[in-house]
């Protein structure tokens, strides 16, 4: 296909078809991976690197390096083992290697005879016989036409199925062609670019397609290369950026003043039967601030496990059923929001405040009648599960929205709910006003992921712990040592305290984590006959888990043997012992959430971790972060240290804030910079804005689909 004639187009609206070969079914292809302009494939940077550049001695090799070597056929013969394969012996003056091929021809084995001279490419490895390179790239050499090497450092693209590397190294290639003729819009305002002393934006890209051989190869590898931080710093704002017009866009419409009510706020604190702690009362007042202001709150609380992030939710639920408006607490889990049914029930039913309950296995009447009653106002403070945010549900006057573990959630399902409040009549659709938004979570977020995960809300820390909670004391042991733990949890019980067993799986898969706890339970049961064993997991109605939670919590159960179900929102004050199966399993904010689960009550805590031996390097330095600390931020730190954002993060950070050349880790330092510039181009360069936010975030700008 010839290449289409483009006028004055930028490289952003010249679509992937305009470049030579590329027709529909190549298109399809790139569509997949979001590259659908010249500008698109010009963005789409190299992964790493390969140097074919110069020639390697086979004597200087090292294992696990890429390499390009000149040698000599010695030996080739069709080898018989587990698999058959094609075995190549090679020689230079300096060395022998082992060339290995599982997919073969006859022609190959032909062409390969003694003497036959090579120039190799791939990369090195141990093997029986030596270092030895398994399917590497080759061409024969003719001492008559000498075959140049490349000039250039060789990138490896990021790919999909059907695209291969030459493939995708070719449309690179045509598209810096482009660069000469069309421009490439500069989105960044000189005054930053000056300040940051940053290059053209086509000169890093042209330099990032094909670094020169004199390029710092080690730094182009670790993506610290000042090219690619330039264009780390330009997608970072872009996200940025994108959070902050979401910010704008929701609070340009306006919301209710909600205010607390000092006669209801008094009664709430006066049967509670404990005092706030100094950090609660802060973020209290935070809270109350923003609710009384006409813009909709936008703000997240951040705190511990077991730091009373309830009831400063409950407080605000507070002042929107005082201001005659409706609260909506949704949390991600069943187990979770039934948790928060019942202590908002507690709290909020004796003052007279009505609750509704919604979540997705609710009979079909008694859906009915909940549907009702929030349509109808009668339902004031409404607790459920995603089920909230359904088509068929609508809020007669929604003023506030408290959403429980954000992480778990996406940026455009908190729109989503926060829409159910400029919807419900025609004097909301008129005036679009929308509630105010609340959101908790008791994964404490390492300060460089809340500045950019989090930019478009305000955040508040409950930093302090209740009074009277006993510090946990965490073991970690082998399952080697399984007898003993056992042991251990028979005499706590016997001691009149009671214990949880909690059982793990790789596999993200309800029904394989149901049979591991039954099994479980099966052997403890048998291990420990005298002692009065439940068990719950996902697979469990919600009644039937209910039930057991209220037969653990009034200590009509011993030992409660559980999947990972219980990580959140379930307090048994009298529960002081914890066995965590197989924790190298599980990332350490999910491993510090199911701590958190003993350590309520006034008696000594413990929290033992029965870990599957061999144990990784990495699985070794995770369990001693748990030994040593049960500081949340502190392990969320390292958590993100250990594991990277997008499982530090969860569903926000992997679904919505996928960075083609950022990395948080690598680069959080920019990010003060970038909060700075965003600032600044939303002041003075707003039309700059969303064309960053388009160029970066192309099709999922789903940030801006207020």
């Amino acid at each position: 296909m010839g290449a289409v004639s483009s006028g004055g187009k930028t490289l952003d609206q010249i679509p992937v078809t305009a470049i030579k070969g590329v027709g529909a079914s190549l298109s399809a292809k790139l569509a997949k991976i979001g590259l659908l302009s010249v500008q698109d494939i010009l963005l789409h940077l190299p992964l790493r690197y390969m140097d074919r550049t110069r020639i390697t001695p086979i004597g200087a090799l090292q294992p696990n390096v890429n390499a390009v070597l000149e040698a000599e056929v010695r030996a080739c013969d069709v080898v018989f083992g587990k698999r058959r394969s094609l075995v190549c012996k090679v020689q230079d003056g300096t060395g022998t290697i082992t060339l290995r091929f599982y997919h073969f021809n006859t022609a190959q084995k032909q062409r390969l005879v003694n003497g036959t001279r090579l120039r190799i490419f791939g990369e090195t490895r141990r093997g029986a016989s030596g270092l030895e390179m398994y399917h590497p790239e080759y061409d024969e050499l003719d001492s008559a036409a000498p075959l140049p090497l490349e000039q250039s450092l060789t990138p490896i693209y990021p790919a999909t199925e059907g695209l291969t590397q030459p493939r995708l190294r070719s449309l690179a290639v045509q598209a810096l062609t482009w660069l000469d003729k069309h421009a490439l819009k500069e989105l960044l305002p000189e005054v930053v670019r000056r300040q940051l002393n940053q290059v053209p934006l086509a000169e890093a890209l042209r330099y990032l397609h094909q670094p020169p051989t004199s390029a710092n190869i080690q730094q182009l590898m670790d993506g610290e290369h000042p090219y690619q931080q330039r264009l780390a710093f330009e997608e970072l704002l872009a996200h940025h950026l994108s959070l902050l017009l979401l910010r704008r866009e929701t609070q340009a419409d306006g919301a209710y003043r909600l205010n607390l009510h000092t006669r209801l706020q008094q009664g709430f604190l006066a049967q509670l039967g404990f005092s706030l702690t100094r950090a609660q009362s802060r973020v209290v007042n935070e809270i109350a601030d923003d609710l009384a202001k006409p813009i909709p709150m936008l703000r997240l609380v951040q705190g511990d496990v077991g730091s009373g992030k309830t009831v400063v939710a409950a407080l605000a639920a507070l002042a929107a059923v005082a201001s005659g408006k409706q609260a909506a607490i949704m949390a991600p889990t069943e187990i979770l929001a039934e948790q928060h049914r019942l202590n908002f029930g507690k709290w909020l039913e004796p003052l007279g405040i009505k609750l509704g309950w919604l979540t997705g296995k609710l009979k079909v009447a008694e859906r009915r009648t909940q549907l009702a009653a929030i349509a109808s106002g009668d339902a004031q403070v409404v607790v459920g599960t995603h089920a909230l945010f359904q088509e068929a549900v609508s809020f007669a006057d929604l003023g506030l929205i408290v959403i429980d573990e954000q992480h778990r959630f996406g940026v455009h399902q908190r729109l989503s709910l926060s829409e159910k409040g400029t919807n419900s009549d025609e004097q909301h659709r008129a005036g679009m006003l929308r509630p105010h938004q609340l959101i908790m979570t008791a994964t404490p977020i390492p300060r460089t992921l809340a500045m950019s995960a989090y930019a478009d809300l305000d955040c508040s820390v409950i930093d302090e712990l209740p009074p009277g909670r006993t510090p946990i004391t965490t073991v970690v042991i082998s399952d080697n040592r399984r007898e003993e733990v056992i042991e251990r949890v028979r005499l706590a019980c016997e001691q009149g305290r009671q214990a949880y067993w909690v059982c793990t799986l790789i596999e993200e898969s309800e029904a394989l984590e149901a049979q591991a706890a039954e099994a479980t339970a099966a052997n403890l049961i048998e291990s420990l006959p005298h002692l009065r064993i439940g068990l719950i997991h996902g697979r469990l109605k919600p009644a039937e888990k209910e039930a057991v939670m209220a037969a653990f919590k009034a200590n009509t159960l011993d030992l409660l043997v559980a999947t990972t179900v219980i990580e959140v929102g379930v307090d048994v004050p009298n529960a002081s012992l914890m066995i965590i199966e197989n924790p190298e399993r599980l990332g350490l904010a999910q491993l510090h959430q199911l701590r958190g689960r003993v350590g309520r009550g006034s008696a000594a805590s413990h929290c033992v971790l029965l870990y599957g031996s061999p144990l990784s390097q990495n699985g070794r330095e995770r369990l001693r972060v748990m030994r040593e600390s049960s500081d949340g931020f502190y392990i969320a730190e390292q958590d993100l240290q250990l594991r990277g954002p997008g499982e530090v993060l969860g569903t926000r950070q992997t679904g919505e804030m996928q960075f083609k050349i950022a990395d948080l880790q690598r680069d959080g330092h920019l990010l003060p910079v970038v909060k700075d510039a965003a600032l600044l181009l939303m002041s003075d360069y707003p039309q700059l804005c969303e064309q960053l936010v388009l160029r970066w975030l192309g099709q999922n700008q789903r940030y801006l689909q207020v």
